[in-house]
């Protein structure tokens, strides 16, 4: 881990200090992935196959998962792991309807009534990536919110494994999310077949879910089509932030980075302290950990391009943090939630020694979708409103009319919009005639 001493820098420096790994939209994967969404546009089911074959070594018959593949998934599952399923999903539900936007009414003049209420969107497409793990905390994630927001239609893509199987737990987790239609394809395949539809994929008004360079690749294209998809959010590699004083244990410390670097090669990890001495045992303690990770040849290709930061102050941390934008953020200070007014750009924010990430990702109830590559300084972490649009609705009486009337008509003149002022000129001058007609 590069070691930078942020009070001896300058601005360009710093900005040098804290850039990310570059994400190349390079022009032979803007080719590749629309080749893709191309082939299973022109060809279907049949491109799903084909590219099952060439990219997972797996040669599908029926495209959706059936019945009895679920059962079958449900009989060969842990039970210990489905009981941590039902855990963190009861978790996750309650947090999530907590959240839940809720529908507003005022009268924002006598007579006039402006609301907006929630409506879900339709048909969602959920993709699950396997990759070298299978994810079913992303199906909690995903499954669990388009329910609370009402989604009519839920529907789910992973990728099959080499012997035409879903991984078991992910099956699992989705029914037990009430998610019954789940279909075997991966990669950009997935995104195309959600976005458009195929004989037995439905087409999907709005995508979720983390993926490689080519989902999300597929998702910005399908995205910037007319008849494609909306998404969630822009996708990263996977990052943390550590701020911490010399009160942490360089151990928690170490772990908490440690988590994130194992996600993959590109993932970035960062630690910001006032502390050289804290920044020395978290350094050797990084790579006593490390040694034993059965994934430590990606920890270590991630832990290339991270960072550990001596600062002047915490305060400092924090407006580095704000600066940087973190995915996850961890304040392991002695008083964490002192610090929490200050924190401006995070996707989730996990206060104190005790309050490790990994919970976040699976199991205290709140979103792991979330921005990465600096999008948390203008986006929010997966929610149930991310799957539902506000709709507002304005009910207005005649004599409310007569009120406001006048102040839209102004304003439409003097935007030059005269067909926008006779619509409310007009009903002024009938309820004026009504009026002399009744005297």
């Amino acid at each position: 881990m590069r070691r930078i001493d942020w009070p001896a820098l300058d601005e360009p420096a710093r900005t040098q200090a804290l850039a990310r790994p570059p994400q190349v939209r390079s022009e032979v994967l803007r080719t590749a992935v629309a080749d893709i969404i191309a082939g299973v546009r022109g060809c279907g089911d049949a491109a799903l196959r084909g590219f099952a074959e060439k990219f997972e070594h797996a040669r599908l018959g029926p495209i959706e998962v059936s019945s009895g593949e679920f059962d079958g998934a449900e009989a060969v599952l842990d039970p210990a792991l489905k009981q941590a399923v039902a855990e963190a999903a009861a978790r996750i539900e309650a947090f999530h309807a907590a959240c839940m936007p809720q529908d507003v009414a005022v009268e924002t003049a006598p007579g006039l009534r402006v609301e907006r209420l929630a409506r879900p969107v339709e048909r969602v497409g959920l993709y699950v990536p396997a990759g070298s793990a299978p994810l079913p905390s992303t199906v909690l994630m995903l499954a669990i919110p388009a329910r609370l927001a009402g989604c009519r239609d839920v529907v789910l893509c992973t990728p099959p494994r080499a012997d035409g199987s879903c991984d078991p737990a992910v099956l699992h987790t989705a029914r037990a999310c009430g998610v019954s239609r789940v279909f075997k394809a991966g990669g950009a395949q997935a995104i195309a077949a959600m976005a458009y539809g195929t004989e037995s994929v439905p087409r999907c008004d709005k995508l979720f879910g983390p993926g490689n360079g080519y989902v999300t690749e597929a998702k910005l294209q399908v995205a910037s089509d007319p008849q494609g998809a909306a998404i969630d959010m822009p996708a990263g590699p996977s990052e943390v932030l550590v701020i911490a004083d010399d009160s942490a244990d360089p151990a928690f410390v170490a772990a908490d980075l440690l988590s994130q670097a194992e996600h993959g090669p590109d993932s970035q990890v960062l630690l910001a302290s006032d502390s050289p001495e804290l920044l020395a045992a978290v350094e050797r303690e990084v790579e006593r950990q490390c040694a034993s990770l059965p994934r430590v040849a990606v920890a270590r290709q991630a832990l290339a391009h991270s960072r550990l930061v001596r600062v002047a102050s915490i305060g400092q941390a924090v407006e580095l943090s704000n600066r940087y934008a973190p995915e996850h953020l961890i304040v392991q200070v002695r008083e964490p939630r002192a610090w929490l007014g200050a924190i401006v750009n995070a996707g989730s924010v996990f206060l104190g020694h005790w309050t490790p990430e990994s919970l976040g990702d699976y199991c205290s109830g709140s979103n792991h979708v979330l921005p990465t590559y600096g999008w948390a300084r203008s986006c929010s972490g997966v929610s149930v409103a991310s799957f539902q649009k506000q709709i507002s609705v304005q009910a207005c009486s005649p004599e409310a009319l007569r009120r406001v009337g006048p102040c839209a008509a102004t304003l439409a003149t003097a935007e030059g919009l005269e067909a926008h002022r006779r619509a409310v000129t007009l009903r002024l001058a009938a309820l004026d005639d009504c009026a002399r007609s009744v005297a």
